[in-house]
């Protein structure tokens, strides 16, 4: 894929602008757009961050006394006892989190349909419920994680019939391909992954439950969930009964006593896969898949029920309306939604052609950029698509991993044995603040964002250390930079953004790099050699030439005693756009 998307509406790391919480508080973070803080040729820029955050941290006085802190050394350490609040869908507010299980979660999330790659609205879901995830098992708490795959559905058979494969097969083949994307954005695989195909006779025995309690209504094979029974329906996505219609994936008939009932079973159809049933063959209709294998694997009872934003009304309406059915005293204590992904600001779709899948964004961004950029927004707020975003989110990660990885090779020049197990105070203090914005933030319906930015202290007090001349005579110098490295690998692992090794993290970026500037190395090298001969020959106008064509396609030439290198950066067109659109 070429990036050939040159988009507006870059904005970032913000908060959601429809949170409830009216505390404010200013950041300021500083966004490198240039070259590495080494190179002392970083363009920086200081954006505004508004901080929502409606939790009290305690013992903020005495930062040497903070919970998670050990004052010695500066290490975090994992807490279960903070309080989280998330925002409930049902309740249309932020909600203290208090499992049904002490120290046990119960999360069912909605998983895709598998009939083709998936797309960036996806790794959305999956990625903030990756970092939902992780969090829980940060504070404690023993997580049993259920995401479903769909391979059941009227779009795996039309894709099917149209490529001449069986279904169950075709849907098998891109299941795996959803897995290869989502091991490359470090989405935790969840606790089980139930299919529709591995669990009919639940599904049935759900069906046969809902018609027991006269719930569902047969007509020639099919049976249909009779909405009128059910006056609870549109609690959650606040919607009435008259003005529904029938949803998707919801096929108009006639037949139907409301518009808005929906099929629990299909009679069988000429050239489609069927299941014997009480009702004769079929297969299950959409809705009620979900609320068996979550039966199955959860009980009626559990904690979260998570998906986009999208599945609000039909699919999460028509699940509570069935499971209560089957069961009355079933019962999900938070329902979560991410937002959507626009393009453009306009609604991502294959008709408008402005559709990517996450392996077409891969091809020239890293992984781990795309998955800074997803968490970069707050996972209620919409989210805006563009190269300017995947740019900055590529620049900014290749940032935090240069630093890290100039921190690790200057620690390894030393003996630890040698070092003292002691911080000094402003050391202390900074990883204590950065402890903190972590624990509040996320606290607070997981403000990924402000986690983000609060990134900023830390990253900069290391390359002071490693790179200013009052840095490096600092006393305990070695030992702050360990804590500062320890507590910001802490962090980056419960957001899902620690690399492997961050030299090969980096050498990734750089060839994501190359690949958008559609240059080689040996080419950016030969320019560099001929930047060289040029300022020799003093020939400074074809030396700033070459600089300039370089920084055009996002290469960025740093200068030093040792020698001329490059880095990864931010295309001076886009550099202009982002600068506009703040």
């Amino acid at each position: 894929m070429a990036t050939t998307l040159l988009l507006k509406c870059y904005r970032p790391f913000l908060s959601p602008p429809h949170s409830p919480v009216p505390a404010l508080l200013q950041k300021r973070v500083f966004v490198p757009t240039g070259a590495c803080p080494n190179t002392r040729t970083v363009q920086s820029k200081i954006i505004r961050l508004r901080y929502f955050s409606s939790i009290s941290t305690s013992n903020s006085a005495n930062p040497q006394t903070r919970p998670g802190i050990n004052s010695e050394n500066g290490n975090i350490q994992p807490e279960n006892n903070k309080q989280l609040w998330l925002y409930n869908t049902m309740s249309k507010q932020k909600e203290l989190f208090k499992p049904k299980l002490a120290g046990k979660v119960g999360m069912y999330v909605c998983g895709v349909t598998a009939y083709d790659l998936s797309h960036i609205g996806h790794a959305r879901v999956y990625v903030f419920f990756d970092v939902l995830y992780r969090y829980l098992r940060y504070m404690g708490y023993e997580v049993k994680y259920v995401r479903n795959f769909t391979d059941v559905d009227d779009k795996i058979i039309a894709r099917a019939n149209q490529l001449g494969e069986d279904p169950i097969n075709l849907s098998r083949r891109y299941c795996e391909e959803f897995h290869y994307d989502m091991t490359h954005l470090q989405c935790l695989a969840p606790s089980t992954e139930p299919r529709v195909s591995d669990h009919l006779p639940q599904i049935i025995d759900m069906i046969k439950q809902i018609l027991d309690k006269d719930f569902a209504y047969m007509i020639d094979g099919d049976v249909y969930f009779s909405v009128d029974k059910f006056p609870e329906y549109g609690r959650l996505s606040g919607r009435k009964l008259e003005d529904n219609r029938a949803g998707e994936r919801v096929a108009v008939d006639s037949r139907k006593k409301h518009p808005a009932d929906f099929a629990l079973w299909k009679s069988a159809k000429e050239g489609e896969p069927f299941w014997e049933s009480p009702w004769g063959p079929g297969r299950p209709g959409w809705h009620i898949e979900c609320s068996a294998m979550s039966a199955a694997y959860l009980g009626y009872s559990f904690d979260i029920h998570g998906g986009g934003m999208d599945l609000v009304f039909p699919h999460h309406e028509n699940e509570i309306a069935q499971s209560c059915a089957a069961c009355d005293r079933s019962n999900v204590s938070y329902w979560m939604h991410n937002g959507f992904v626009t393009v453009d600001s306009e609604k991502m779709s294959k008709s408008l052609g402005n559709f990517f899948t996450i392996r077409q964004v891969l091809e020239v961004y890293h992984p781990l950029a795309l998955r800074l950029f997803l968490i970069g927004t707050h996972y209620r707020s919409p989210i805006n698509y563009s190269d300017v975003q995947l740019e900055t989110a590529s620049d900014r990660i290749f940032y935090i991993y240069q630093s890290l990885y100039d921190c690790e090779n200057v620690l390894g020049e030393d003996d630890e044995a040698t070092w003292k197990n002691v911080n000094p105070p402003e050391t202390a203090s900074c990883i204590n603040e950065f402890h903190d914005d972590f624990l509040t933030s996320m606290s607070d319906d997981l403000h990924t964002p402000v986690v983000l930015a609060a990134m900023s202290d830390p990253l900069k007090t290391i390359n002071d250390l490693i790179h200013t001349r009052k840095g490096k005579k600092q006393e305990l110098r070695l030992e702050s930079l360990a804590a500062l490295e320890k507590a910001l690998r802490h962090v980056l692992t419960v957001l899902g953004l620690m690399p492997t090794s961050y030299s090969e993290a980096l050498q990734q970026l750089r060839e994501k790099a190359l690949k958008r500037a559609k240059l080689t190395e040996d080419e950016v090298l030969q320019r560099i050699e001929e930047r060289t001969t040029a300022r020799k020959n003093k020939e400074y106008e074809k030396s700033d030439a070459i600089r300039k064509d370089l920084a055009a396609v996002g290469i960025a030439l740093m200068d030093s005693p040792e020698g001329t290198t490059w880095r990864p950066a931010i295309p001076l067109a886009l550099q202009e756009k982002l600068v506009a659109a703040t």
